[in-house]
């Protein structure tokens, strides 16, 4: 079975371990891409494949103080701030962003499912989210893709996650497909918030996925507005 959580954290960074290596692919394909300075290590991608998956976009930095933590954690911390936030009907751009003191305040909503198969289904729908998401310009041209790909053969991935990726890469979900396997908002922030986190958001056809998928996900705009809020800080 895939340790969808080990994937997770590949893909968001981490803050040990393989944070170092990740950053190195990430300078490495940034570089082959022709992308100045291979910028691939500001912000809450910093040394996690969502990088990759950026290619050549502009690459921002997530406003959140745990970024550095990575990983389903980070995401779940700023995916429950977004949430208590709009819950507690404050102004999303002015409210408080996550800190690392949230790490440790998640509401287990917001966390992988403690059930061994829910927990695996949802952290393999947070990394197909990602992929998806990257995918919505159509950015991920065959050549781009390869260079991925080699990237990944090189991670410290087992055989079934590599070909889970690469699966995922040549043939992303559709928005029906993904939404079809999120239970209740709490799920729908995190999805929507690992969604946004893989893309620039500037592009017209990100702009257009993700406010359907907002759509489709049955998200308040004003949750999204708090969700965008907790990457952006604006």
């Amino acid at each position: 079975m895939i340790n969808a959580g080990k994937l997770l954290e590949q893909f968001l960074g981490s803050s040990a371990g393989n944070a170092g290596q990740l950053s190195q692919k990430a300078k490495e394909i940034g570089s082959q891409m022709n992308i100045p300075g291979g910028n691939f290590t500001g912000g809450a991608v910093a040394g996690g494949l969502v990088g990759l998956l950026l290619g050549s976009k502009k690459v921002r930095k997530m406003a959140g103080g745990v970024a550095g933590y990575g990983g389903a954690a980070a995401a779940g911390a700023l995916a429950f701030k977004a949430y208590q936030n709009w819950q507690q009907g404050k102004s999303a751009a002015t409210a408080p962003m996550a800190s690392p003191e949230d790490m440790n305040k998640i509401d287990p909503a917001f966390l992988l499912p403690t059930d061994q198969q829910q927990g695996q289904d949802f952290g393999l729908t947070l990394v197909s989210a990602m992929i998806a998401a990257a995918n919505s310009d159509g950015h991920i041209d065959a050549n781009e893709q390869k260079l991925i790909f080699d990237q990944v053969e090189k991670l410290s991935f087992d055989a079934e996650s590599k070909a889970f990726v690469f699966d995922t890469l040549r043939n992303p979900p559709s928005l029906d497909q993904l939404v079809s396997k999120v239970a209740g908002i709490e799920q729908a922030s995190e999805v929507y918030l690992v969604s946004r986190l893989a893309v620039d958001g500037d592009h017209p056809a990100e702009r257009v996925y993700l406010e359907a998928l907002a759509h489709k996900l049955n998200l308040p705009k004003d949750l999204v507005a708090h969700l965008e809020h907790q990457i952006t800080g604006q």
